[in-house]
């Protein structure tokens, strides 16, 4: 699942996909180097962000969709355009405009997923993007993370979703010692995704933070390296992720993360 943030203000490419050319350029460039599916954001959900209006949004990522679903390169290759989103009228609107899933941080959507006739990624997340990291307490990550997704697929088997993904929501209300439990223990949130008959799992680890704070400077521990010095963290949790069987990796380092998944992935 290739990155395209059409926003002026995400944490790693905001800015730089924020024209329709820009970004419906960018979403066939990953699709060339390899992307399954181009997910289209149109609001951030960094720590600390702030929400957008739905008119906002919707000027932002029903252009963008539209053309990226009339792309010849996309439809030649079966490249998908996910939505991410956690407003309903958004959702709708980018399943009409060409859409086939719906990727939820909310994990709310899942009945517009099924009105929609789309696929729904139901993502784990403590408290809200504005304040998610000021104070991520659990008493086992491992397990309520778990027991989150699980029961949010539940409900969208039960609203006739036919297409549910699970995503533990790294980075997402978690410390590094939450997100490094959540790693470690993927390939039991594989199972239990298999078991509740879910689509797969889902995970994101592209240039985060925690990869910053690993990969900080030894004399300046407490200052994440710069974002465009977290792809080997990137590519490491990546082919944990892929190893521990993990259907699918959402990166902005879409070719390089494709050579990878040749030697880790589930189908190697």
């Amino acid at each position: 699942m290739g990155v395209l943030n059409v926003t002026p203000d995400s944490f790693s490419d905001g800015g730089l996909y924020d024209t329709l050319e820009h970004a419906v350029a960018h979403g066939i460039a990953m699709a060339v180097d390899g992307a399954d599916v181009i997910d289209v954001g149109g609001e951030s959900s960094r720590p600390g962000a702030e929400s957008v209006s739905t008119a906002v949004e919707l000027e932002r990522v029903v252009p963008v969709i539209a053309a990226l679903a009339a792309a010849p390169t996309l439809a030649s290759r079966g490249v998908r355009i996910s939505v991410d989103t956690t407003k309903p009228v958004v959702a709708t609107a980018a399943v009409a405009a060409g859409a086939t899933l719906i990727n939820d941080i909310s994990a709310s959507l899942y009945e517009v997923a099924a009105a929609a006739g789309a696929g729904w990624v139901a993502m784990h997340m403590q408290g809200e993007p504005r304040s998610m990291q000021d104070d991520p307490h659990y008493g086992d990550v491992v397990d309520e993370v778990t027991s989150f997704v699980l029961a949010r697929a539940r409900q969208a088997h039960d609203a006739g979703v036919g297409e549910v993904w699970i995503d533990p929501g790294i980075g997402f209300g978690k410390t590094i010692d939450h997100n490094l439990s959540l790693l470690r223990h993927l390939g039991d949130l594989v199972e239990a995704a298999a078991g509740a008959d879910c689509a797969g799992v889902v995970v994101g680890t592209s240039r985060k933070r925690f990869l910053g704070l690993l990969a900080a400077a030894p004399s300046d521990p407490t200052t994440p390296a710069p974002v465009e010095d977290r792809l080997a963290g990137s590519l490491a949790t990546a082919a944990t992720a892929l190893t521990a069987g993990v259907q699918m990796v959402r990166v902005h380092d879409v070719a390089a993360t494709v050579q990878l998944s040749r030697l880790y992935g589930p189908a190697a």
